[in-house]
């Protein structure tokens, strides 16, 4: 399995931890991580080839994260895409950061966190539930 995870580029030094947090729990259930933002680098020309490149992984992957605590136009066009080819959506900020509801509204499962543990084990418990509906 593989999942997409969608982040802020602008804030992506931010979410060093977060991202880490991620990472390390899809590993640990054996689900390749794909972090668009460290995996592609495009010019301000290069919009068509971005969103391109961006349709094709989430094509490639069996579930999206949205990690929402910085809002980006494009995290909500990954996950409208992801949602529209009826692949699970997650839904991750930080508490303190300010609610997406469109987002929000059309993800499948939320997961709020205060610290990297909190989204550790609670993906993990929606990872399994996720890995159990596709047996």
């Amino acid at each position: 399995m593989k999942a997409y995870i969608a982040a802020s580029y602008s804030n992506r030094k931010n979410l060093n931890e977060v991202l880490q947090a991620i990472k390390a729990t899809l590993e640990a259930l054996q689900i390749e991580p794909v972090v668009f933002v460290d995996q592609y680098s495009f010019t301000a020309t290069q919009e068509k080839e971005m969103m391109q490149e961006a349709a094709a992984a989430i094509d490639d992957c069996d579930m999206l994260i949205a990690e929402t605590s910085y809002k980006e136009i494009g995290i909500g066009i990954e996950v409208g895409y992801a949602k529209a080819k009826h692949k699970p959506v997650i839904y991750l900020r930080h508490t303190g950061a300010a609610h997406s509801t469109t987002v929000s509204g059309i993800s499948d499962f939320s997961l709020l966190y205060t610290n990297s543990n909190d989204i550790k084990q609670q993906l993990y418990i929606i990872l399994n539930s996720i890995i159990k509906s596709s047996l």
